[in-house]
């Protein structure tokens, strides 16, 4: 049992070992690094990972340093901020391997000299902060919503390299944020024959709007405001409303049932009653039939209520899409009356017959009993359509 732990042992060490040889392949040099160093702070002595740290680092060092070079020779301004990464990461590196520093490779030992690498640090991020901050300003020129939400990223990353050396980011940011959204106006047009109530119109844009709002678009239930420009507009049109007349109609039917009803003597041919092997005077039970009329009233009105929702883009104006939308409530209500014996009845019935007929709602309450379906038919809508609007 003892030999088998300790192979497992074995095995995990040489895989550990295996892992991180493979990740030098793969050229993750820092994560070697990492690696090397943890087993370096439990065993000093560990030659293997020592010359891993070694490689490593020196490989790590080359990588960055060449591409430093090229892109400082390239002169693309665009490219300070992988600089500012590079010479942070140099600079990084450099402390961590200082934990586990001198190395001992046999009766090698290694010291790495310490470079300071400010200057550069500083000089790439001077000049990424100039260039984010120059480049959003270049974007804002342009005027338009894109470059703005652009430019806004571009300043936001100057100010994190510079602080507030630049005294007027925010007001370029804010500038950025107003100019860069995408305003959305939706309204009701009511163009059905019926003056619909003010309150119900506002209920059918009443629903949760979360998820809806995101970082660049903005939309607005509520009245237009003239002082606002609007980019998009959504238009929920209401076209017609069929409302039907009041409709009931009766089925009537008969129920019959055969119920006790006491008992008679069975006699013989002789007239006299029947007695069985006890002596018993013997007995028929008697029956009598009941019968109720029942008269079911079914009552029915239908609302249906259709249009569309119209998704256009503002200045200059152009139609995106259009879609239909539409909803539909029904009235129904059953009752009953009994004309008859009521013992004919089942229990269901009879239940029925306890309940009377209903006063019919009138129209305008049959629209108002489409608000959820047609509130639930925009709210899917314009949540399915928001690819549209940019």
């Amino acid at each position: 049992m003892k030999s088998r732990i300790a192979l497992l042992f074995i095995a995990v060490i040489l895989g550990s070992c295996v892992s991180t040889k493979k990740l030098l392949i793969q050229g993750d040099y820092d994560q070697v690094i990492n690696r090397s160093i943890k087993k370096l702070i439990k065993d000093p002595n560990s030659t293997e990972d020592a010359q891993l740290l070694d490689q490593s680092y020196n490989l790590a060092n080359e990588r960055d340093y060449s591409r430093a070079k090229y892109l400082r020779q390239e002169g693309n301004p665009a490219t300070w901020d992988e600089m500012f990464s590079l010479f942070s990461a140099l600079k990084f590196r450099q402390e961590n391997v200082r934990k586990v520093m001198p190395l001992h490779i046999g009766s090698k030992v290694i010291e790495y000299p310490i470079i300071d690498y400010d200057a550069q640090i500083i000089e790439a991020k001077v000049k990424a902060s100039d260039y984010y901050y120059n480049d959003g300003k270049r974007l804002m020129a342009q005027n338009n919503r894109e470059a703005y939400r652009t430019a806004f990223y571009q300043i936001t990353k100057a100010r994190g390299y510079a602080g507030g050396a630049y005294l007027d980011a925010d007001n370029l940011l804010q500038e950025c944020r107003i100019k860069g959204i995408s305003r959305v106006i939706v309204s009701i047009q009511n163009a059905t024959i019926i003056k619909l109530p003010d309150n119900w119109v506002r209920d059918v844009l009443t629903f949760n709007t979360d998820g809806l709002n995101s970082e660049w678009v903005e939309y607005n239930f509520a009245q237009m405001n003239n002082n606002t420009q609007y980019d998009y507009a959504i238009n929920v049109v209401l076209q017609e409303i069929n409302i039907s007349p009041d409709n009931q109609s009766d089925k009537d039917y008969m129920v019959k049932k055969d119920v006790p009803d006491g008992f008679t003597y069975l006699i013989d041919s002789k007239g006299n009653v029947r007695k069985d092997t006890a002596g018993n005077d013997m007995k028929v039970p008697k029956y009598k039939n009941l019968a109720c009329s029942v008269i079911e009233t079914l009552q029915q009105k239908k609302a249906n209520l259709t249009g569309t929702i119209e998704f256009i883009a503002l200045n200059p104006d152009r139609q995106l899409k259009k879609e239909p939308i539409g909803s539909e409530t029904i009235f129904e209500w059953k009752s009953a009356r009994a004309i008859g014996d009521i013992g004919a009845l089942s229990p269901e019935q009879v239940k029925m017959t306890q309940v009377k007929p209903a006063p019919f709602p009138n129209d305008f309450d049959m629209i108002g009993r489409t608000t959820e379906n047609i509130r639930k038919a925009v709210r899917d809508v314009i949540y399915r359509n928001r690819p549209l609007i940019r």
